[in-house]
């Protein structure tokens, strides 16, 4: 089995700091995005994995190259932004018909898959129930296999919407799907759509089931970076060493080559390699890699690499019934 990771998205929300990084390597807890989810497939003995590659591909193929030597790594460009579909079928030559992983590269699942794998069906979709499924795509079930999938219905009931993860068996049936949505110009709010080739493949009798997904978190904005952050962090207890004069509120993700002086740090904070930080209170953050924050207060931030921060801390003698605002 292979694993099919789209990595080719722009990053649009996560501005300015996609200017330089390629999405799905920012730091959160300690290590890039990509790198957890490639923790992940290797932990459930998937060594071959094909990235659908663009922006920035070139700074993908060196982490993976680098950080991951035991794995094997195949990489298609998608020059043009035509959707997931599109994407997907890039992996094409390298698939050869074996079953496939399919895994977002922008999100961070959370649950036992190895059970998927080895669905005796088409497919396997995984779903997590949600109250409210009007922003998400839902599968509506005739037993235990999908008949319909539909995108941001505009019903609300308890459904089972799609998150991210597949796995599909027939990878012949699904990429002749695809190859039919280009075909036939089949699109879905002007892209082409892995939803509609997994309905086109249930036209022809292919039979989906879906797996629980006990959580996933989406690394595609700011506020829910940061919010990735503080779940892995809580989940897995983070790291730092002892450090005079600097109080360490667990949990946080130190590097050991960070230097920091004067501060209060925590809870949530993830700190990368070479930073600097003086006198300063950090909660909720991420710093990245020799970024430089001095005499600050800094909460919900992500500061980029080799940024530098600077306030000023100031010393008030303010007599009684008075009222200072500071800006």
């Amino acid at each position: 089995m292979k694993a099919i990771l789209p990595v080719a998205g722009v990053g649009t929300r996560l501005k300015p700091h996609t200017y330089t990084i390629a999405k799905v390597l920012i730091n959160v807890a300690g290590k890039p995005i990509l790198g957890h989810i490639l923790d992940k497939i290797r932990d459930m003995g998937i060594n071959e994995a094909v990235l659908i590659i663009g922006y920035l591909g070139d700074q993908i193929k060196d982490y993976v190259t680098k950080n991951y030597p035991d794995m094997k790594f195949y990489f298609a460009e998608q020059p043009e932004r035509k959707g997931l579909g599109h994407a997907i079928l890039l992996a094409e030559p390298f698939v050869n018909n074996e079953p496939a992983l399919i895994i977002y590269g922008d999100t961070i699942f959370i649950g036992e898959f190895k059970s998927a794998l080895k669905t005796p069906y088409d497919g396997a979709i995984g779903v997590k129930m949600v109250d409210d499924p009007r922003r998400w795509g839902v599968i509506e079930m005739n037993g235990e296999f999908a008949a319909r999938l539909v995108e941001k219905p505009d019903y609300i009931r308890p459904m089972p919407a799609i998150v991210g993860v597949n796995v599909i068996r027939n990878t012949k049936l699904m990429f002749e799907c695809l190859n039919e949505l280009i075909e036939k110009d089949i699109r879905t709010k002007g892209e082409y759509q892995l939803t509609d080739a997994f309905q086109l493949m249930v036209d022809k009798g292919a039979r989906l089931t879906t797996f629980p997904v006990e959580g996933w978190y989406d690394c595609g904005k700011p506020e829910t970076l940061l919010e990735t952050n503080r779940f892995l962090l809580d989940k897995h207890g983070g790291h730092s060493k002892k450090r005079d004069g600097v109080v360490i509120i667990p949990p946080v993700y130190i590097h050991d080559s960070a230097k920091i002086y004067h501060s209060i740090i925590g809870p949530h904070v993830t700190i990368d390699k070479d930073a600097v930080i003086v006198n300063s209170i950090i909660h909720n953050s991420i710093i990245n890699s020799s970024a430089e924050i001095r005499n600050e207060i800094l909460k919900d931030s992500l500061i980029g690499d080799f940024a530098r921060v600077e306030g000023h801390f100031k010393v008030l003698n303010v007599g009684d019934s008075s009222e200072v605002n500071i800006k």
